[in-house]
Parts: C-alpha cells; structure tokens; sequence
C-alpha cells in the first residue's frame, strides 16, 4: 500500500503542472570501514509513520533550493527537524564525507553527490540502497540518464536531483554582426569558430582550458563509453574508444589553432567575456540559464539556446553535463526519515522549489508540463529555452558510466590532459596518460584494472 504522501505527490503534480581521492592510500577493503548504521528498510507506510515522530536528520548540500525545501518540510513534519550544512562543493565534500565513513561517525544522514561521484561511494558500502524502501518504483517518474546514474550495480544508491543535458548557447548577436549561421554539425561549428577569430582576433567561439567533466560529456556525446564496471571491482578504461577519437578529431584543431580562449571558466574574466562578446558559445548543461542570468546581466537578450552540434547532419545526441543526486548514507541512524526527505525533495513538492531556485529538472513530469514547456525567457530574448533543453534531455545517449574512482581521475586530469591544453597539442597523449595514471591509482586501491 502507497503511503498517503506518495499517492498525494502524483495526484498533486498533475495539478501543479497545471577528495582528491577518496581513500589516498590504503585498500578498497579500507573505502568501506564506518558503515555503523543499523540495517534499515521501510515500506511507505513505515516511512510515513516515521515522520510524525520527533526526530532529527542533517543534510549536506551546496544548493540553496535544499534549504527552501527543508524549511517546506518540516512545515508539513512539524515533529523532524532537517538541519542544512553546505559542506563545501566537490572534492572539498568528498573528503569530508570519505572522512567521516572511515571514521565511523561524522557522517550527515543525507548527502548531496554530483552524478560523477556516486559511485566512489556506492560501490564502497558506504550508502544506502533505496531499493530497500521501495523507490524502484519510482523509475519511471526520472529520466532514463539521471536513473542510470544512480542505479549501480544492482543497487539504488540516491534519487536523481537535478539534471544538466548538454545545448549550446550562444550570443544571437555575435553570430549576426559576422553574418555566421548557427551551426548544427561540429564541422559547421569549427568552421564559425575560425571565422569569428579571423574576423576579431580577441572573440573566440568558446574558451577551453582542460576540464575532465567537460571533455567526459564530450566523449559521452560523440558516442564514447570509455568507462566500465562490472561485479563493483573490475574496470576497464578505454579512453582511445571511438568515442574519444572523435571528439579529439574535432576538437584538436581548436586547441591546435588557439580558436578557443585560454579564458579559465568561472572567473571574473570568463563572466566579463561572456558578457561583451569575447566568448560566443557555451557547450554545457542545462542548469546553465541561472547562471547567465545572475552572472551576465549585460547582455541580457543577446543569448539563445539551441541543440549541441553533432557529427552527422539531420541527427541527434546529447549528453550530461552536471547534476547531482541526493543520497542516504549507511551510517545514518534515521534511515526511514532520512530516505522520506530525499523522496520528498526529488520526487515530491521539493522538485518545483528546486525548479524555483535555478535547478533543471530530472522528473519527467516537469519536463513534459505545458507550463515549464511554454516558458518565454526574457533573458533569452523571449525563447521557449525549455523546448530545446527538454529535446536534449530525450536525446542524451544511454548506457554512460563512470569510475568508481571518478573523483580522484578528475583530479589529475590538469596534470595529464592539461599538458595537451597548455602546449596547444593533441589530445589523444594526454587522454593516453591519464588513463594510466588513473588505472595505476585503481590498481592500488585493489580494484581490477584491464586497459585497452
């Protein structure tokens, strides 16, 4: 039997729509110490019981939404309190999450975990499976991509939260001063990026200093699957896939060239260029729009989304890029609240305060509502923005993975990709080493590595 809250929360959306390395050193064996919470499990109805009584539970999130849907809930909980705690955001949380499983004690009831970084902590025992409170059920209410990134190996290990597929945005009025088309294919797009440098040597199509997420989603995009687990312990890294090579095919004469800008992302000099045109494009997720809005305030109206470029005229592909999951950790010792608050966040009236806040949704109710649909934005010029965000969200391919180690290969990526960066080279060296480095790092760690 559906507790009241779940049948509720359907009925209720059709209306409203209308570390760097985590364990450095030591054995996979060491990944897992600290997982002293009691085996829990919980049908609906024992989850809602559990939430009228007098309780406790913490969260770890960077997002300010969480905390507008903490103060939402214990308005409907009056008896839980949910205490918030921005821990930091990506490695900086990791370490401090890997801490506190090894140590036992520590660790928050429910942590907020990018999609990469989930299965660092999944496959180590380290979190809960959902399955055990009956959330199979809810497959169905995510996307196929945002699911695959919490199923594991069997297991359910967080709901989906928020989502980034992968459109380009680009600056309307940049394009218009040099007569350029939107491109629809990378040849078209590589072709708009030598013309808008030869026409103003100081504009650049997009800027790219080496980022492991970025060029992931790229190989994603371009087909790749270069990461693969099986039995939790045993990896293959292929980052030479076809994937991979097609990406660095096309993307290698834009860092060879200096076609793209040397221009760090997320500084002060990456916003100022966004906003007088320095950079024309943004190859990113979708929960980009917020970003632009608070951050590129003068060029308001100038922006417009449209599908990432693909290889192949007529055809289309997308990736993720970003997004987070929200999971209940083993050693919580709250396990039916803690698993009632992550369902109420990401599965119930938590989803529109996310959607309030700046987050791109991962239910597939909001994405399919006429309202979220038919979204004018005024920042982009009045451009139903949600129509080509929704399509990309359809059109991410499936069946990506990632490491059970993603976060410590993430760290290392400067020193090995971004040499090819920084000497304005081919990639494929330095996709080469950090393989390596990431598969000799695996192996220490006990885990079985096979390279191709």
């Amino acid at each position: 039997m559906k507790s009241t809250h779940r049948t509720a929360r359907r009925v209720g959306r059709t209306v409203a729509a209308m570390v760097t390395g985590l364990c450095l050193v030591g054995s996979l064996a060491a990944c897992t110490a600290g997982s002293t919470g009691e085996a829990e499990t919980g049908t609906a109805d024992e989850i809602a019981a559990a939430l009228q009584e007098k309780s406790t539970i913490t969260v770890w999130s960077w997002g300010t939404p969480v905390q507008a849907a903490a103060d939402a809930f214990q308005e409907e909980y009056p008896n839980v309190t949910v205490k918030v705690v921005n821990a930091g955001t990506g490695s900086a949380e990791y370490t401090k999450l890997q801490n506190a499983i090894k140590a036992g004690s520590g660790a928050p009831d429910v942590a907020q975990i990018e999609y990469y970084a989930l299965p660092q902590f999944a496959l180590s025992d380290s979190l809960a499976d959902l399955n055990d409170f009956g959330f199979a059920e809810l497959e169905d209410e995510f996307t196929a991509s945002t699911w695959g990134n919490v199923s594991i190996d069997g297991g359910l290990y967080a709901l989906p939260q928020d989502s980034g597929p992968m459109a380009m945005f680009y600056n309307k009025v940049v394009f218009d001063e040099y007569g350029i088309a939107v491109p629809t294919t990378w040849a078209e797009y590589t072709a708009a990026a030598a013309a808008i440098h030869a026409a103003d040597p100081s504009r650049y199509i997009a800027s790219d200093t080496g980022d492991a997420g970025f060029a992931t989603s790229m190989i994603w995009q371009a087909g790749g699957h270069p990461y693969t687990t099986e039995g939790g312990t045993d990896v293959t890294i292929d980052l030479q896939d076809a994937g991979a090579k097609q990406w660095t095919e096309m993307w290698n004469p834009l860092i060879e060239d200096g076609l793209v800008s040397p221009i760090a992302g997320w500084t002060d000099e990456w916003y100022k260029a966004l906003g007088d045109g320095t950079i024309s494009t943004l190859l990113t997720g979708a929960w980009m729009p917020a970003n632009l809005e608070s951050g590129v305030t003068e060029s308001a109206g100038d922006w417009r989304v449209a599908p990432m470029p693909t290889y192949e005229a007529g055809e289309a592909a997308s990736a993720e890029n970003g997004g987070s999951s929200v999971a209940v950790l083993e050693q919580s010792t709250n396990k039916l609240v803690a698993a009632g608050f992550v369902e109420y966040l990401n599965a119930g009236p938590g989803v529109q305060l996310q959607i309030d806040g700046g987050s791109f949704p991962s239910t597939v109710a909001e994405l399919e509502s006429d309202e979220f649909l038919n979204f004018e934005s005024e920042y982009f010029g009045g451009q139903k923005i949600n129509e080509v965000l929704v399509q990309a969200a359809k059109d991410v391919i499936p069946g990506w993975s990632y490491l059970p180690f993603q976060v410590y290969s993430n760290s290392i990526f400067a020193d090995t990709v971004g040499q090819s960066y920084e000497n304005k080279t081919d990639l494929n060296p330095g996709l080469e080493g950090w393989q390596d480095e990431t598969a000799a790092y695996g192996v220490e760690q006990g885990f079985t590595v096979n390279g191709k």
